[in-house]
């Protein structure tokens, strides 16, 4: 197993190299100019403008900051912000908590809501519950995030009064206030990917069922509640298993839209604020850190495997 993560992990180098070139280059093809963007394009002579740019390393070749910039990365050190003026890393272990919370939230109410729900919907195959998971999961792959969390907002925070419409409290100051919080832009991220594995799960399963060693099994007389969870089951999570680990890659980094929404004070909100300013060494960690995420997860991905079936072998 050591050998096969030591193998995954030098396999993924150029990937990540690969992938610095791309963010370095592309931040820095959006119009504007950091220094216009922090201290204005008027009244800013050009000896103030020299100095400034030298000062953030912008006077220097695109391969001299970027060589530089990665050197100082591989050390952990991912820059300093133009505008916080604080370390990168700082800042995005400043917010990545709120993300984290709001991922793994989404996650646990995509997981507990779909799985159930395509399994109900494969074993009754053509019934109404088959087909009101199938609607379920059909709304929740179409509605956009912005929408249904707009849609939300008005429902349960501005008709109904139940929970806040924006903001961010830490557990630390007070539980309750946390998830009352938590809650809403928990199911606007989670719903579609619930929609997502609910089919998946419901695909898995009845391409299970349908199965030979299943037929056996029915066959010798064991009893369907044995069938369904000790042996069609099991193969049937493999694919959904695969699906719920790249849907964490996807919500650590991908929450942009939500977090803009309701006001939430993560990583995903850090970058598009980040983008707007111009701040290419916040912009760039972040990016960079979440990279790394999505690799942890995928190398937890496949340890889970060997769970579920052990004719899976890391090798």
């Amino acid at each position: 197993m050591l050998r096969y993560f030591i193998r995954r992990a030098l396999a993924l180098v150029p990937v990540f190299f690969i992938m610095t070139v791309i963010v370095f280059l592309l931040i820095r093809m959006v119009p504007g100019d950091p220094v216009d963007v922090m201290y204005g394009a008027e009244g800013l002579d050009p000896a103030r403008r020299a100095a400034l740019e030298r000062s953030l390393g912008l006077d220097q070749p695109l391969v001299v900051q970027y060589v530089k910039w990665l050197g100082r990365a591989l050390t952990g050190d991912l820059g300093r912000s133009y505008r916080a003026q604080m370390p990168v890393l700082d800042l995005i272990l400043q917010r990545l908590p709120a993300t984290l919370y709001l991922s793994l939230a989404a996650l646990l109410f995509s997981v507990v809501l779909a799985i159930p729900l395509g399994i109900i919907s494969a074993v009754k195959r053509n019934s109404w519950a088959d087909l009101g998971a199938i609607g379920f999961a059909i709304l929740g792959i179409s509605l956009p995030q912005f929408w249904s969390g707009i849609m939300l907002v008005l429902l349960f925070a501005i008709v109904l009064g139940w929970l806040p419409s924006i903001g961010y409290v830490p557990p630390q100051e007070g539980l309750g206030k946390f998830l009352r919080h938590l809650i809403l832009p928990a199911i606007t991220l989670g719903w579609s990917l619930a929609g997502t594995t609910t089919r998946l799960t419901r695909s898995s399963l009845l391409e299970e069922l349908g199965k030979d060693y299943v037929r056996t099994a029915r066959g010798m007389g064991l009893p369907e509640r044995k069938v369904l969870w000790e042996h069609a089951l099991r193969n049937a999570l493999i694919p959904t298993v695969t699906m719920i680990g790249l849907q964490l890659a996807f919500l650590i980094g991908g929450a942009v839209v939500v977090e803009t929404v309701f006001a939430w004070p993560g990583i995903g909100l850090l970058v598009v604020d980040s983008i707007f300013a111009r701040d290419y060494p916040v912009v760039q960690g972040v990016i960079l850190a979440v990279a790394v995420m999505v690799v942890l997860v995928n190398l937890v991905v496949d340890f889970v495997y060997t769970l579920i079936d052990p004719r899976i072998r890391l090798e």
